[in-house]
This record gives structure tokens, sequence and C-alpha cells, in this order.
């Protein structure tokens, strides 16, 4: 699981240096609302566990490749920030992409 989420880390950090993200729980939510996030990745940790429920089943039913990792501090250093953050999703995947298509392949299998 440890090698699946630093991938997960590096994703969002080269999508970050090279396409787009938007951090936060709202923003993430309202990506995979338009359909324009490409991978969206929640914290485990995140308290309350209703804050982030909804993502899920709504990357799902918008068929938009779904992650989980389990610190919220090490999402928010990999999407450049100085806190803490429960939800991030890319948006454009800049170099990052064959990265993503192979985190839709391992989780299709």
């Amino acid at each position: 699981m440890a090698d699946d989420e630093n991938k997960i880390y590096e994703i969002i950090e080269t999508a970050r240096a090279t396409g787009k993200i938007k951090r936060g729980v709202n923003e993430a939510t309202k990506c995979v609302e338009k359909g324009t996030a490409k991978l969206v990745v929640v914290a485990s940790d995140v308290s309350p566990k209703e804050v982030i429920m909804h993502i899920s089943p709504l990357a799902k039913e918008k068929g938009i490749v779904y992650a989980e990792v389990s610190s919220k501090e090490e999402l928010g250093a990999a999407a450049g920030l100085t806190v803490p953050t429960a939800a991030i999703a890319v948006i454009k995947e800049g170099d990052a992409a064959a990265a993503i298509k192979s985190l839709t392949k391992t989780e299709k299998e």
C-alpha cells in the first residue's frame, strides 16, 4: 500500500508542477461534479468522515479516478500547501497523464 500511496503523491506533485490541481474538499467536489477532474484524491484521516464521504460515489458515478491516501498532512504537502488538506483534484494531468492511466489499470484489476 505504501508504494501505491507514494505513487499517488508523486502524481500530485507532477500534476501540480506541469498541469493544474485544485485543493480542498469544496474545490475537488466542484471539479468532480463538473466532470473536469481527471483524478480525485482524499485523505482517510479526515474527521469527521462526513466531510469527504460524498466524493467516492460521486467520482464513481462520473467515471473519475478516485484514490485515497492515509495522511492529510502529506496530501497537503504534495499539493504544495503548508497546511493539511482533505482532498485534491487533478484538472490537467501535465506530465502525470501516463501515471494516472496506470492507476486506472491497477484499480480495475
